[in-house]
Parts: structure tokens; sequence; C-alpha cells
């Protein structure tokens, strides 16, 4: 019954998580003055992380999840949704599937990029681990988590870049006071 709960909730999680993302349709995109092209790289190793998490491969006898992990999973769900809506609401209009500097960007340092540069990418990477907890074969986590981490540090790499160019010392300053997207680790 445990098993059940939390991968339902981890569903209704994702759900909710995509949903920060949306945005009205009368939020305009300043034009795009500047692509970070390499970030498609990250991207993709992103999904290639989530693929894994999610896919359905099990041992051939008794599989299960550990009540720790089911708790685990359902305890880091709802920040992770909650962390994902906060730091869409404050990038705004600046938020981007693909890292981008657009006309008129603003360095975003306030709301949950007070305590990490990349919090959407946090929230990403909780609602992996979330999900792994309470679906995912221990094997295909760790390909998984490897993917991911990878695609990310490609991501964050370049967007870094980007803003560094753009902003210059104001980011470098930023950079060098606030962690990337796992709290406590450079």
């Amino acid at each position: 019954m445990l098993q059940m709960v939390a991968v339902v909730e981890m569903m209704v999680g994702w759900v909710a998580w995509m949903f920060a993302f949306r945005q009205p349709s009368r939020m305009k995109h300043g034009e795009e003055r500047q692509r970070a092209k390499s970030s498609r790289w990250g991207i993709g190793l992103v999904m290639v992380g989530y693929t894994f998490a999610f896919a359905y491969v099990r041992p051939a006898h008794g599989y299960s999840k550990s009540t720790a992990e089911l708790i685990a999973s359902m305890i880091l769900v709802p920040p992770s949704v909650a962390l994902a809506w906060m730091a869409a609401r404050e990038l705004g209009k600046q938020w981007r599937f693909q890292a981008a500097i657009s006309e008129g960007h603003d360095l975003i340092t306030t709301g949950p990029y007070r305590f990490v540069r990349h919090p959407i990418y946090a929230s990403m990477l909780m609602m992996l681990v979330a999900t792994m907890l309470a679906w995912t074969w221990w094997p295909m986590a760790v390909i998984g988590l490897v993917s991911f981490v990878i695609g990310t540090e490609i991501r964050v790499r370049a967007e870094e870049k980007l803003l560094t160019y753009h902003f210059g010392d104001a980011y470098r300053s930023y950079r060098r006071q606030t962690r990337a997207y796992i709290p406590f680790v450079r």
C-alpha cells in the first residue's frame, strides 16, 4: 500500500512540478540576444537520466522498495515542487528551456536564488531522487543519476559562461557567495 501511495504522490508531484513552468500567454519574452548552444548536450543527458529513472526494468523475482525509501521519496516531493514554483516565479519572463540571455535580462539573486544559483536544477535533482527512491531499481538509478549529474554540470557550465559574459563582476561575486545547485557543495 505504501508503495502505491509513494508512486501516486510522485506522479502528482511531477505534474505539479511541470505546471510551475507554464507561463501565461500574455507574458512575452524579450528578444533573445545570446544562447548557450552547448547546453543542448546537457539537456539530452538529463533526459537520459530521467529515462533510466522511469524505466520499468526489474529483477526477475522479488523486487520491492523499502519503507525507508518510500518515506524518503514522499518527504522529498513537496519541497521539490515548491522550489520549482518559487524559482520559476522569481525568474518570470526570463525563464527559458535552453540557456539564453534576452534583451533586458536581469541577474536574479532573490528568492531561492539567494541560496543556490540554479534552484530549478536543484528541484530537478530532488524530483529525480524521489522518483528513484519510489520506483527505480538500483542499477538503473545509478546510471540515471550519473547521466543526470553530467548533463546538469554541462548545463551549469554553459549557463554560467553566458551569465559571466553578460553580467561580469556582478555574476562573479554572486557565484563566489552562492552554491550552484546543491547547497553546501561547490
